[in-house]
């Protein structure tokens, strides 16, 4: 059984990535790599390439829940629908939330899917 769902909190610093099925999940962790130079917009150009290590983490998941602070969530979809049109659309919803474990985000993630799959008329596996 291929992992249907994603869940992916971030903030501006780090991305967890946690890819799940009823059984399992697998987990990948996408870092930030600050680059100190005085250059116009090198902050800008840091965060870009941040936030496409994060969509490329995300390649071939059909469903994808984003979570993390307010202002993270806003930069990832502009970047997203701005530059990744592809996987802007793999993106089903957006959760602000503070600094959840794991186990929480995967509970989150399942609760949300199944409210999110149950609204599509997708059969809820038994």
């Amino acid at each position: 059984m291929t992992k249907r769902h994603a869940i992916v909190w971030l903030d501006h610093h780090e991305a967890r990535v946690l890819q799940f099925d009823a059984e399992s999940v697998d987990t990948h962790r996408v870092v930030a790599h600050t680059h100190n130079t005085k250059q116009h917009g090198s902050e800008v150009r840091t965060e870009h390439e941040f936030f496409a290590q994060v969509c490329a983490a995300l390649a071939g998941i059909p469903e994808i829940l984003v979570s993390g602070s307010k202002t993270a969530l806003a930069d990832m979809r502009h970047y997203a629908e701005k530059h990744r049109a592809e996987t802007s659309r793999r993106i089903i919803g957006y959760e602000v939330v503070d600094h959840p474990s794991d186990n929480q985000l995967v509970a989150m993630a399942r609760a949300f899917f199944l409210k999110h799959d149950r609204m599509q008329g997708t059969p809820t596996p038994t």
